[in-house]
This record gives C-alpha cells, sequence and structure tokens, in this order.
C-alpha cells in the first residue's frame, strides 16, 4: 500500500498506467471517474483524494503531524501508526510526530545483544541456554526503546523475550530490529561455500536460492537483516577480503548480487522466511591502496560511475534493498560516511533508495580520529548524519552518540529533516518487516529450517558447481577409483576451510582428506600434513598419485589478513617443490581466498584444482571432481597474476593499458572466466540484431555452443563487448551476457542473450549517461580470451 505524500506524487504516472482514481482514493470508499475527467479536473481531484487521504483513516495524518511532539495519544490502541491497514508512509509520519528528540536518535543506535543475557558462548553469541536479563535492559536502555541489536545471535525463545520487553517497555511501543551477520550461513546453520565460490559457479539461480536459504534460517530465530552480499570489486587481491566477493567484474557482481538480495528478501519482508539484506561496502571498498584494508581508494567519478557503483546498482534499483553498509575508506579526500553525493545524490535521489544506511563498525569514529575531517566525537556524529548515515555501528558510547545528535538539532548544526530523514528509514524498515503488527518469531519454526535437508543439498550443489579446474596435463584427472595408495599431503589436507565470517567448527567440515577416504573406500589413503617435509616426500614416494592440499587459512586470508605478496604461504612452496620431484603424478587442490601466483605450479605439476573456501561439503566435493563423479565447471571471477608486479590486473582494461616489462610478458597466469572441464566445447554462429532506427529496444545476441567431447558437461557461456569508437576511453571488452548450460556429448545448444541499452551507457565528458551510435565488436566463448566474435552498428 503506498504512502500519502507517495500518492500525490504519482498521480500522473498513474494516468499513464490507466489507474483510475476510484483505485488509489479507496481509503474512503471509491471515487468515480472518467480517465478523461480525471486530466480536466486534476486540480480538484488532488485536493479531495488528499482530503480522503487525511480524513479517511479515523485518526489524521494532519492532524498527527500537528500533535505536540512526544505527547501520549488520547487514543493510543487507534493510532494511525499502530493500523496495519494503512499506509506505510502515513504510518511513519503518524509515529514521528508523536516522538520527542530523545526518542527518535534512540533509533538510530545499535546495541550489542550479548549484555541482555545472563550468559554468553562468547563476545558476540549468546549462549544457547541463556535467558533475558530485564534489569540489566532497563539499566541500559531505559524506557526510549532501541533502534538495534546486533552480536546476540537469539534463539527464538531468547528474540522473543527481549523483543516483548522492549515492545512493553518503550512509550510508543516500537520494536527492535535483530541485525546478524550471515554471509554464507547464518550461525550455527547450514555452512555454505564463500562467495567467491558462489562466483565461480556464474549460476545466479544457485545465488538465490542461497540467499533464501540464509535467509529462513535467519529469521526463524527471530533476526530481521543479515548484513550480505558483499558487493566490492576485487580489484586488488593482497586484500585480505577478496574471499567476500564475487570477483573483479561490475556485471557478474551486480547480476549475483541482485539473485543473493532477492532470495534473501523475497517479494515481500512482512514474512517468517525473508529479511532485509544488506549489500557492502558501499562503494569502491575492494579497490585499496596497496591492497590494505580501508585504506583510500584511488577512482574518478567516471570509474567510479561506470564500475564500481554497477556492482551496487541492480541490487537497489530492481532488488529494492532496504539497507546499504557506508564503507570505511575515502575517496579523492572524502570519507564515505562523510559523502553526501554518494548517499545522497546517487543513492536516494537517483537510485531511489528506501531503506537504512548502516555505518560500518566504526567507520563514523574515524571521521574524527582517523580521517581527520571532524574536530570532535560530536561533530563526526552529526556529520555523518547530515551526509546520508542512518545508524552507527558501534563507533562511539551511546550516551555520547545521542546528545551529540541532541545537541546539534538544538544548534541548528543538523537539521531536524536530516534527523527525520534518518528515523524514517529505520521506521520503515522496522514496518516493512512487519514488526509492529508481528513482531513474534514463531519458536516451532526453526527446528524445520536450522539446517534442513535441502539447504545442506544446496550447500553441496553449490560446491559442486565451484569446483575449477585450472590444469589437466595428459589427462591425469578424473582419477581411476582402482588406486590402491594415495597420498593427501599438505596443511589444508586435513581441514574444512571456510573462509571468513564462518567458524571451522561448524556444520559436517568435510575435508579433502575425509572426502577422499569416502571416495576410496577400498584403497589406501595416506595423509601428511607436510610440516615436515622429508616425512612427507617419504609418504609420497610409496603413493601411486599424490593429491596436495596447499593455500591460505584463516591466519593469512580474511578481514584484516592482507598481504604483500601472492605466494604459497609458510613453507608450502618448498613442499610442492620438493613433492613434485619425486615424480609421482600430482594434483594441486588449492582452498585460498585470493589469487595466489603459483607460476611454478602451472609450469611444474599437472593438475591443479582451485577450490576456494568450499564449505562444510567441500571435501567431498573436491573428491567427487577429482574422481569423475562431477565434471567440473567453475569459472574464475578473478584475474591470476603471475607476479605482485603485474598489479592492478584485471581483464577489462582501458586499450592504453599497458602490461609489458623487461622481465615479464604481462600475460596473467589465469584469464578471468577461465576454466576447464573433462569435456570439450565449440562456439559457432554469434548473431547480433541491434533494434531498427529510433527504437530504444534491446540487442538480441544468439551464439551456438556445442559439446565436441565424450563426456556430458557444463558450460558457461560467455558474452563480451566493446565500443569500437567512444566519446571516453572504454574497456578493450567487458562481460554482458553469461548462460551456464549443461551439454550432453556432441549436443548443441543456441543460447540467447539481451544487452540492453543501459549497458551500453557511457558517462560522457558532460557528466551525463548516453549511449552512444557506432560500430561494437562482440565475443563469444568459454573465458575473457573468447575468439568467436561479430560486430553491430547502433544507430540513433
Amino acid at each position: 500500500m503506498q504512502g500519502c505524500g507517495t500518492w500525490l506524487r504519482s498521480l500522473r504516472t498513474d494516468l499513464r498506467h490507466r489507474r483510475y482514481a476510484e483505485k488509489d482514493c479507496r481509503i474512503n470508499g471509491p471515487l468515480t471517474v472518467t480517465r478523461r475527467r480525471i486530466r480536466r479536473f486534476q486540480p480538484a481531484l488532488l485536493f479531495v483524494c488528499s482530503l480522503q487521504l487525511a480524513f479517511g483513516l479515523g485518526l489524521k495524518c494532519h492532524l498527527a503531524r500537528g500533535q505536540a511532539r512526544g505527547r501520549p495519544s488520547p487514543v493510543a490502541s487507534k493510532a494511525l501508526y499502530r493500523r496495519i491497514d494503512a499506509p506505510i508512509e502515513c504510518r511513519i509520519d503518524d509515529l514521528i510526530a508523536r516522538m520527542t528528540l530523545e526518542e527518535k536518535v534512540r533509533q538510530l543506535d545499535l546495541y550489542s545483544g550479548v549484555a541482555f543475557v545472563s550468559k554468553q558462548r562468547d563476545e558476540t553469541h549468546a549462549a544457547p541456554d541463556a535467558v533475558f536479563l530485564p534489569d540489566k535492559a532497563e539499566t541500559i536502555l531505559g524506557n526510549r526503546g532501541v533502534g538495534g541489536i546486533h552480536d546476540l545471535y537469539p534463539s527464538p525463545v531468547q528474540a522473543n523475550a527481549i523483543q516483548e520487553w522492549v515492545i512493553g517497555h518503550n512509550r510508543l511501543g516500537i520494536p527492535a530490529l535483530f541485525i546478524e551477520e550471515a554471509l554464507h550461513g547464518f550461525d550455527t546453520g547450514t555452512v555454505f561455500p564463500a562467495p567467491i565460490n558462489l562466483a565461480a559457479t556464474w549460476n545466479a539461480d544457485l545465488a538465490e536460492r542461497t540467499g533464501a536459504a540464509i535467509a529462513a534460517e535467519a529469521r526463524a530465530t527471530g533476526v530481521d537483516m543479515i548484513l550480505a552480499p558483499v558487493l566490492d570489486l576485487a580489484r586488488e587481491p593482497r586484500w585480505g577480503r577478496v574471499e567476500e566477493d564475487f570477483g573483479e567484474d561490475p556485471y557478474i557482481t551486480g547480476e549475483l548480487g541482485l539473485a543473493y538480495l532477492r532470495g534473501a528478501q523475497g517479494e515481500r519482508l512482512d514474512t517468517d522466511h525473508t529479511v532485509v539484506g544488506e549489500p557492502k561496502h558501499f562503494a569502491a571498498h575492494g579497490s585499496p591502496e596497496g591492497g590494505a584494508n580501508t585504506s583510500p581508494v584511488h577512482i574518478g567519478e567516471r570509474e567510479l560511475r561506470t564500475v564500481m557503483l554497477r556492482a551496487f546498482e541492480p541490487a537497489v534499483r530492481e532488488g529494492k534493498a532496504m539497507s546499504v553498509m557506508a564503507a570505511y575508506h575515502e575517496i579523492d579526500g572524502i570519507p564515505v560516511t562523510a559523502d553526501s553525493f554518494l548517499l545522497k545524490d546517487i543513492l536516494r535521489d537517483e537510485w531511489g533508495f528506501r531503506g537504512l544506511v548502516l555505518s560500518d563498525l566504526g567507520a563514523i569514529r574515524r571521521l574524527y580520529d582517523v580521517h581527520h575531517v571532524a574536530a570532535s566525537p560530536d561533530a563526526a556524529v552529526c556529520m555523518a548524519v547530515r551526509s546520508g548515515v542512518d545508524m552507527q555501528f558501534y563507533d562511539f558510547d551511546h550516551d555520547l552518540f545521542q546528545k551529540a545528535l541532541i545537541n546539534c538539532v538544538q544548534h541548528d548544526v543538523l537539521g531536524e529533516v536530516d534527523l527525520d530523514r534518518a528515523v524514517r528509514s529505520v521506521l520503515r524498515v522496522k514496518f516493512s518487516l512487519g514488526l509492529f503488527d508481528n513482531p513474534l518469531v514463531k519458536s516451532e519454526l526453526n527446528a524445520s529450517v536450522h539446517r534442513s535437508p535441502d539447504h545442506l543439498q544446496l550447500s553441496l550443489e553449490s560446491a559442486r558447481q565451484s569446483m575449477t579446474l585450472l590444469k589437466n596435463e595428459g589427462g591425469l584427472l578424473p582419477l581411476s577409483k582402482s588406486l590402491r595408495r594415495i597420498a593427501v599431503i599438505g596443511p589444508n589436507a586435513d581441514v574444512a576451510r571456510y573462509g571468513d565470517y564462518e567458524q571451522e567448527l561448524n556444520g559436517l567440515h568435510i575435508g579433502l582428506l575425509e572426502g577422499l577416504r569416502r571416495t576410496l573406500p577400498v584403497g589406501t589413503v595416506v595423509y601428511d600434513s607436510g610440516s615436515d617435509i622429508p616425512a612427507a616426500v617419504a609418504k609420497a614416494k610409496d603413493a601411486e598419485v599424490v593429491v596436495l592440499g596447499l593455500g591460505e587459512s584463516p591466519e593469512t586470508s580474511g578481514e584484516g589478513r592482507d598481504r604483500s605478496n601472492l605466494d604459497l604461504p609458510g613453507n608450502q612452496e618448498e613442499l610442492l617443490e620438493a613433492v613434485v620431484a619425486t615424480g609421482k603424478p600430482i594434483v594441486l587442490v588449492l582452498e585460498n581466498g585470493r589469487p595466489l601466483t603459483i607460476r611454478w605450479a602451472k609450469e611444474h605439476v599437472p593438475a591443479i584444482l582451485e577450490a576456494w573456501y568450499p564449505g562444510e561439503f567441500g571435501g567431498q566435493a573436491i573428491a567427487e571432481t577429482l574422481f569423475g563423479d562431477n565434471n567440473p565447471a567453475g569459472r574464475l571471477t578473478i584475474t591470476f597474476p603471475r607476479s605482485v608486479g603485474q598489479l592492478p590486473d584485471f581483464y577489462n582494461i582501458d586499450p592504453s593499458t599497458t602490461h609489458k616489462y623487461v622481465d615479464d610478458d604481462g600475460q596473467p597466469l589465469f584469464p578471468f572466466g577461465f576454466g576447464l572441464s573433462y569435456t570439450r566445447f565449440r562456439y559457432d554462429h554469434l548473431v547480433a540484431k541491434p533494434p531498427a532506427p529510433r527504437l530504444q529496444s534491446a540487442i538480441l545476441v544468439s551464439v551456438d555452443a556445442k559439446n565436441v567431447g565424450q563426456t556430458e558437461g557444463d558450460e558457461v557461456v560467455q558474452l563480451y563487448l566493446r565500443h569500437d569508437v567512444s566519446s571516453v576511453e572504454t574497456p578493450v571488452r567487458s562481460l554482458v551476457g553469461f548462460s551456464r548450460i549443461r551439454l550432453k556429448p556432441l549436443e548443441t545448444k543456441t543460447v540467447s542473450f539481451r544487452i540492453s541499452r543501459s549497458q551500453l551507457a557511457v558517462w560522457n565528458v558532460s557528466r551525463r549517461w548516453i549511449v552512444e551510435p557506432g560500430s561494437y565488436t562482440l565475443w563469444a566463448g568459454g573465458s575473457s580470451e573468447a575468439s568467436v566474435t561479430t560486430k553491430f552498428v547502433l544507430t540513433q
């Protein structure tokens, strides 16, 4: 149901869609007029409908706005904001009109939930048997309510107890918003592969189902909002958080981010299985200076708009994301939490964002003590809210934060319009979630949702589809199940690597060693950690085949785990070379969170499988792939450089970029989009059909893909585009479409794409989006080095 002011503003749009005023003035009965009369008597109609909107709901919107701020309503039980049948915007208007300044600023603050319970599993999780402590809540919150609660990971009983107390102990009965992390799994629920794995599947349907599964497990415990997905572009592989991203490309990141968000938020938020998703870290956080987390990002407005923001835009515009996280860093000297151009002009005004902007943890404080653009904590708080931030994340002491906002409003440093915008954003999220109408979760729901069979199967399927074969010299893979003795060696061989924002004690934690032993029950599988290299070499010499489990760990990858080089950590390179020297057939299995400079391995190891961080079924998916039960079809969404000296190294570079060195040819180790299969594919008949002159429709493209091998398998069909001549420099090629398909031996499928005109738009020298006429080149194939090509001409 739409809001009061929104309805009035949208009347002309409604007319274009042939909606009669009878439908929109439905609150106080029909107002039957014809479309012609609407045009003729529009001013009068606007007045009549505004009166209906004002008077037709019992407790009138305009009277509610006129009430003294904070004065209790004499008919609180009939207050407009409590009316489930009223438009959300009217309910928000009515509620804000009743709130004191102190109640408003409380809604913009986030509190740690473990402070309200008797026992903690750790500093961010309540113990399963913890009980809610009302006296503690009274001491911390008093009677002003709370904006959000984080770091609790409650059971349904705990969430309900806290929510009931919060609603009953603030004057207006405003519910709490429970917010938690759930990047690739919620708390002790299903452990899904890391986002870099999900990206490697090139499967938007998997992304949507993953978002929906995580949301269902979170909402069943009482959690309303999750801090995911991460839509930063991973263009600096030294950065520790690459594993949280969908890769280096804005198009695939945007498509997978949109799919994940749609799964999480569903068609509506007021259900028992959907949550608010929060794309982060807005914006351009994945390209920090030197790969160091939170460092400055050096880009101009054109790159910001045409590359970095395109990763976020689909989730906001199409997915209607109801929250966004503002990042730590600065762009061109302006910290994001103080950047009204990003948070107001682009996010809200251009994209129509209606949700909550949450600062990243401590990002507002950095305005004062890191960026030094605010002279005091108070100034930092007010600067952030004035610039478009709506809620702090543990930045300052609660009393300091809230008093700072009050003082700023009272001294006209912060306009009340900005404060009300922030409060309105928080309340809109709470109303959209249905928390005012159905604030409690059904306690029995969690048992049927938590780690459900469907969710576990989805995690396994995602792991399987993410397996990315980088090398298979001489057809070493798949291995024969008649092998009698395999040596599994390395620091990642007997552990399930999950990646950041997951605990490796959760889930089934099936590692490489366990997966191989399950898959080869009659053979002997021996294990060595590789810490003692001579001992590991001895075991390798006695084996028919050696599987090396190498890569990274929580100590070398994840948030705050930035690296100055991308080599195999520790003694792994020495271990690798020593084992290869035995002359045994070697399979290298990598579990890591970023591209690694494995130049020696590429030259000397016959088979390399990139598994990333594949979740709780990772070892099973790896073993199935090594023995041929799963035909690998994962594809890279981030370039593997030969050395850190090549950085930055991504595929969609500008034509003027050169990677020519006296000691290196500048070519990547493995390009974007690359991945092998146990079969082979061929492309043909790439055809493009541009629209007729003066039509604004999409460009239609088709290409034939054929499995020319003897094994059934998946192929990821990738489509790339280049504008041959444009008013500003554009990349040598950019991904504009992809489709994962399954092909039987010798089967051919025609794959169709639609390239929208917005995908062709450039941010021109006049700082405007424009689709320029001219010649375009297309390529189709199995990686960013696709060679099947055609051209089309776009006319005005």
